[in-house]
């Protein structure tokens, strides 16, 4: 029988007390894993435990997904209308908009974000995606296709079955929704493992479930780490669709363990490196508090962070002065401190390696012009940290780095800066600031990224598709784009006069 985590907030932003058991879910149910793993849970901002989860293996995914192909069988799928499919959708948003503060708490604790920004931002968002793929889940339309009087030819988008999903740590529930909510819409069934660092949140998900109606086997919810439990969602023979969002090395791993299996379609969100183009005609004032947000945000744990920061010369001056003092300005403390914007890093692991980046930076050249130290003996804290001198050839330029680390740059023209944004492996986003509309739409679409971003950065909605170019992924979430990544299209050829 599966342990229970109690956990009694008394802070400034939210107090309360929240109760969540530690096993996997599978088939309806709490569940020891068959090994009996287990794996701690840290809390970021002090570097000690908080509790420890069931940790699956390829063993429980098996399990897993004989479940989700039972109820894709026998209580979902096909068998259950859109419309139904998206009232139970409807209830299951209703049910984590009761339990939002739950949610950002857990996110914050585990994650070390923001709270205000785990309720806000993330959980709002996870609420919304739902809502939004709940509407669609009556709205899966095939087409008539016209050939000749003597054939009706139609199309049928069906589901594809059982799909596997593996989501990141930076923003827990929100990618849980992201993934989960195109999946229930389209019909299919779930077996998805969230971050071993950021289980918490996922975990009262799960209690949830049954609540708002969904058969047992339908979504199944296995923690574990990824070489084992991640691993065996991309090379299982049941599981007939991958889907990750995490970082470009592991993503090739899941495409190779998925083309090696049953040639599962893997649908990929990875890193990036985005360029953020700053114009002399820019908007200063708003092009600086853009920018801070473009890398600042989330820590700088975030897939679409304006990394690399391009000024015209003409400008360079004052925007680094207004830069430095706006990113020197950020409250970087207790994630449930109600003025506090920056927490710690994820976990010990990616505070050492952005440590090194730092490192890096130093010795290849570049200028630490701001931050570049931790701050505190305690938790996983970094200053929010300015490069200057920075050469295209350097790691901190060439290389996600995943933290508070910003490199700023200087160019002249349109022409040199076009070919440097693009001088890199990754192109999942970009922004560009200027008040020249031409140049504006000019740049970007030159940029060579899934999403171009014009006086604005980090900006995305639920109805516009997100994705990236090149070694930033591939396929598209959000929006009804996302929907293709989980339904097959049947062609039906109909003979109604045809003689042989």
């Amino acid at each position: 029988m599966p342990s229970t985590f109690i956990k009694t907030f008394d802070t400034p932003a939210y107090k309360g007390t929240v109760t969540i058991p530690l096993g996997l879910y599978i088939n309806g149910q709490f569940v020891d894993p068959v090994e009996g793993g287990t794996i701690d849970v840290v809390n970021p901002a002090t570097g000690k435990v908080v509790t420890s989860i069931a940790a699956g293996t390829k063993a429980d995914i098996d399990i897993a997904a004989k479940a989700a192909k039972k109820a894709y069988k026998t209580s979902w799928g096909l068998k259950v209308p859109g419309a139904q499919r998206g009232k139970l959708m409807s209830k299951l948003a209703v049910l984590m908009e009761e339990h939002i503060a739950e949610f950002a708490a857990l996110d914050a604790l585990a994650n070390g974000k923001a709270y205000n920004t785990a309720y806000g931002r993330d959980n709002k968002g996870a609420i919304a995606v739902m809502e939004y793929y709940a509407g669609w889940a009556d709205k899966i339309n095939g087409k008539t296709i016209e050939t000749n009087e003597n054939k009706l030819a139609y199309t049928r988008h069906e589901p594809i079955g059982v799909v596997g999903q593996i989501i990141p740590w930076n923003v827990p529930m929100f990618s849980l929704s992201l993934k989960i909510a195109p999946a229930l819409a389209t019909g299919n069934t779930i077996v998805l493992k969230p971050s071993e660092l950021t289980p918490l949140s996922a975990l009262l998900f799960c209690t949830l479930i049954e609540e708002a109606g969904f058969p047992p086997g339908v979504i199944n919810i296995v923690n574990g780490y990824g070489p084992t439990a991640g691993q065996a969602i991309s090379e299982h023979p049941l599981i007939e669709k991958v889907a990750f969002t995490g970082s470009t090395l592991t993503g090739r791993k899941i495409m190779e363990a998925a083309a090696k299996s049953n040639l599962k379609p893997v649908t990929l969100e990875l890193g990036g490196k985005s360029p953020n183009v700053i114009f002399d005609d820019a908007d200063l004032e708003q092009a600086v508090k853009w920018a801070i947000h473009g890398i600042y945000f989330n820590h700088g744990q975030n897939c679409s962070a304006g990394s690399r920061i391009f000024v015209q010369e003409g400008i360079y001056d004052k925007f680094l002065d207004q830069f430095t003092e706006e990113a020197r300005a950020i409250k970087v403390g207790d994630p449930f401190s109600p003025d506090t914007y920056q927490g710690p890093q994820v976990s010990k692991t990616q505070f050492e390696r952005i440590m090194a980046y730092i490192t890096s930076g130093k010795n290849d050249g570049a200028t630490v012009h701001l931050g570049g130290k931790q701050i505190g003996q305690e938790g996983y804290f970094i200053e929010p940290t300015i490069f200057t001198e920075c050469q295209p050839n350097m790691k901190i330029v060439k290389e996600e780095i995943f933290g508070p680390v910003a490199c700023v740059m200087k160019f002249k023209t349109e022409d040199e800066v076009v070919e440097q944004a693009n001088d890199t492996s990754y192109g999942l986003a970009a922004s560009v600031f200027t008040k020249d509309i031409d140049r504006a739409i000019r740049v970007a679409h030159a940029l060579e990224a899934g999403t171009a971003w014009i006086n604005c950065a980090n900006q995305t909605e639920i109805s516009m598709p997100f994705g990236g170019f090149k070694q930033s992924g591939i396929g598209r979430e959000l929006s009804e784009y996302a929907l293709e990544n989980y339904t097959n299209v049947k062609a039906v050829h109909v003979n109604i006069g045809i003689r042989l």
